[in-house]
């Protein structure tokens, strides 16, 4: 069986699964039944509870889905603590559904796996050591990897069960009235927990705030929240923002983000009222900043920002360039503390920001994104997941979902170190080329042949070569050569989903 990016898929798992080989990246019009959590009826004066073992004993048995947020990214100290009490108390089989996991986790995560607690993963992504144990055949079941915007929907659909939700947050009231904004360790929206408060049978948020009753803004209400744990410390504010966000210095970054900036700017889609999103990287951060000049210069501003937000995008929003920023996620502290500030950074929950399968996502509407890649091929197909010696090391994250972008930009260094980044064929295909409309390197740029719009505005533009793919990729193959191939062995340890439940590819185990 294979997908229509040409990749084999194992016949046996999409079989028991009951999976459908990945199509096309139109959705289309279906008519969709979504599922319902069970309410547990109370007045709410009970909610408060002095522990996380007593939360685990009342609502935890074996089998069940279990889900955490990363919205505490690398300060993250919520996760840590379940997972002890779980794996103490000696619970078995559990599914893990993450919106994704980050490195602070990993060492928990593969102690669960070894201990039989967790035999289910489905997230975001995953790094580290923990990415190489499942890539060397860790786990006893394939890792089911989803966009966030595909989370979203497969929490809706019921594909996504998920039985309690333990979701840390930096301030809540008695009945559960929370936010990201107050506290020690605040980090914005919450957009990706509203999925999980809303879904999950059970809701047990974590705290070291409570505060007076009601908690007002509250993104996650009283009416979802079945228990509030007071702990200790939920984070570490110094390291919820860390590694996210940097301002480059690197040449080669900054004449990409220049390449990109006039790629933007040149484009029929650079005008009054246009949107985007760019990213946390420090080539995206670089556009950012390029992208302010050209609006001053042109007097054009955007109609609004989206996605994972950072302080150089709320920038833009408090000199008036950006008229409303849409935030699911913040990147750092500056980002969060701006949403408690200004009324027009709007919080949005994952499903708002890109299920497909909903009446109309904000990743419908953009008109320009800008996303990184691990590996781009001459196809254009994408890889965010696998490193190139197939280890997983990465996140699909929003990368499918904001690449129904009207002007969807990769931009990515010719190679890194001497490892190819454009290559024949990507290790693993996240995004379908389908969706991409250029590249661009430090060299020059390659637009999507079926955009010959692109092709006639982006031509003869002083500074900004135009390559064929193909020839970039031979570029890359001369400066580092061509890799021995890789070595797997025939388990399957992960599935990429495309966002519409679909499967594009699959992850095999590397040989040692």
């Amino acid at each position: 069986m294979k997908s229509k990016v040409n990749r084999e898929l194992p016949d046996d798992l999409m079989k028991q699964l009951n999976y459908q080989p990945f199509e096309t990246t139109e959705i289309g019009n279906p008519e969709i039944q979504r599922v319902a959590p069970k309410v547990h009826v109370s007045t709410g004066d009970d909610k408060i509870v002095d522990s996380i073992k007593k939360v685990v004993d009342e609502t935890l048995e074996d089998g069940m889905t279990i889900s955490f947020h990363h919205h505490f990214r690398n300060g993250d100290y919520v996760f840590n603590k379940v997972m002890r009490v779980i794996i103490d108390a000696g619970i078995k089989n559990l599914t893990l559904a993450p919106s994704s996991l980050t490195g602070v986790m990993n060492d928990m995560v593969i102690e669960a796996i070894k201990a039989g607690t967790i035999t289910n993963i489905t997230s975001s992504g995953m790094r580290g050591s923990l990415g190489d144990f499942v890539s060397h055949g860790g786990l006893k079941n394939p890792v089911i990897f989803r966009s966030h915007g595909n989370r979203a929907r497969s929490i809706e659909h019921g594909d996504i069960k998920i039985d309690v939700a333990f979701l840390g947050v930096p301030s809540a009231d008695r009945l559960g009235n929370a936010n990201g904004m107050k506290g020690d360790a605040v980090f914005g929206s919450l957009g990706y927990a509203l999925m999980d408060a809303q879904y999950a049978d059970k809701v047990v948020l974590l705290t070291d705030n409570i505060v007076d009753y009601p908690n007002t803004p509250a993104s996650i209400k009283q009416t979802q929240v079945d228990y509030v744990v007071k702990v200790d410390k939920v984070g570490d504010p110094d390291k919820i923002g860390s590694g996210a966000t940097r301002f480059t210095k690197d040449p080669k970054e900054l004449k990409i983000a220049s390449m990109v900036n006039d790629v933007i700017t040149h484009s029929p889609y650079f005008k009054d009222g246009f949107s985007f999103q760019t990213g946390s990287g420090g080539a995206a951060l670089a556009v950012t900043r390029y992208l302010r000049q050209a609006m001053i210069d042109n007097q054009i501003k955007a109609s609004f920002a989206l996605g994972g937000i950072t302080k150089p995008t709320t920038d833009l929003l408090n000199e008036g360039l950006v008229k409303k920023v849409m935030d699911v996620q913040d990147f750092d502290k500056g980002a969060a503390d701006s949403m408690h500030t200004n009324g027009d950074q709007q919080e949005i929950d994952a499903s708002w920001y890109a299920d497909p399968d909903n009446k109309g996502a904000m990743v419908d509407q953009l008109d320009v994104v800008i996303l990184s890649a691990l590996e781009i091929d001459t196809k254009f197909n994408v890889n965010v997941m696998t490193g190139s010696d197939g280890v997983i090391r990465g996140a699909i994250g929003g990368h499918q979902d904001a690449a129904t972008g009207k002007l969807t930009i990769i931009s990515a260094p010719l190679v890194r170190g001497r490892i190819a980044t454009v290559v024949p064929d990507v290790t693993t295909v996240v995004t379908p080329g389908d969706s991409v409309d250029v590249l661009v390197t430090e060299f020059g740029i390659a637009i999507n042949p079926k955009r010959t719009d692109l092709l006639d505005a982006l031509s003869n533009i002083p500074g900004l070569p135009v390559y064929k793919i193909e020839d970039l990729q031979k570029m890359a193959e001369k400066r580092v050569g061509t890799p021995k191939p890789l070595e797997y062995t025939d388990r399957t340890v992960a599935l990429i989903e495309y966002r519409d439940g679909t499967v594009i590819d699959s992850i095999k185990q590397v040989k040692d």
